[in-house]
């Protein structure tokens, strides 16, 4: 499936975006790698989707907006972009990062959401469980990290950076860490008003992450009422990239049941 890419202005801020497909509209927030180009799972979604990707302000090719300081920002802003772009009923599936931000869109403002699909969601801390600190990570140890599969990671290492690859990796996280180094990848407060969530939520989570703790799944179906849960097996924090057929099955059914 044929995806176009170009920049939108949203508020003076120039977002690049991957666009394809058609059906009901679907926007997937990514997390903190970014979202340099379409993925297969990107393409498989597309078939019964109008999938829109873009790299959030700070991100990739996007613009560096100095009002960028942390995710309630991005959640104000990603507000604006459903409205500018007349977006309704849009399906949003955010993943890690992009999991909460699209929870604490969701608690301020959810007309133009018709449900969410969170894969290893950052955004709350649970007493009791660590989640790992990726910022004192190097490439190499994040990338084999993310995955469940070593074989993945060898892959994605045996490719090496071309310099503007390098430029992009150094630019996410620092964007990453104007978002989330203080406190540590979630916001203290969001627990607090996540049963203002008042769409669908599907919460996905892969049995081995290694980054957010699969018990984090348990408290956020308690957090949001009308949630529900579901665990892959033998997966790491990425289902969408390590089980993509099996990710975009829950997708499809998930969006399905919304839709009737």
């Amino acid at each position: 499936m044929a995806f176009s890419q170009g920049f939108v202005d949203i508020r003076g801020c120039r977002l690049n975006l991957h666009r394809g497909g058609s059906g009901e509209p679907l926007l997937y927030l990514h997390g903190a790698n970014g979202a340099p180009a379409v993925a297969p799972f990107m393409e498989k979604l597309a078939v019964g989707f109008e999938v829109l990707v873009p790299e959030h302000p700070g991100f990739g090719a996007s613009s560096e907006p100095e009002w960028l300081d942390n995710v309630h920002d991005l959640a104000y802003f990603y507000l604006d972009f459903l409205k500018e772009l007349d977006l309704r009923g849009v399906h949003v599936v955010g993943s890690s990062l992009g999991g909460w931000l699209a929870l604490e869109m969701a608690v301020r403002d959810a007309t133009r959401i018709k449900s969410l699909l969170l894969v290893g969601p950052a955004g709350i801390a649970l007493e009791g469980v660590t989640p790992a600190d990726t910022f004192l990570w190097s490439h190499e140890e994040l990338t084999r990290n993310l995955f469940f599969d070593p074989s993945i990671a060898d892959r994605l290492l045996a490719q090496p950076q071309t310099p503007e690859q390098l430029d992009v990796t150094l630019k996410n996280r620092h964007t990453v860490a104007r978002l989330g180094w203080e406190p540590r990848m979630h916001d203290p407060f969001l627990h607090k008003w996540l049963h203002r969530v008042d769409v669908p939520v599907k919460i996905v989570w892969g049995e081995c992450d290694r980054i957010l703790p699969v018990a984090y799944a348990r408290e956020f179906q308690r957090l949001i009422p009308k949630s529900s849960v579901e665990i892959v097996p033998r997966c790491g924090h990425l289902p969408q990239s390590e089980t993509p057929d099996v990710f975009c099955d829950i997708v499809l059914k998930f969006a399905g049941t919304v839709s009737r």
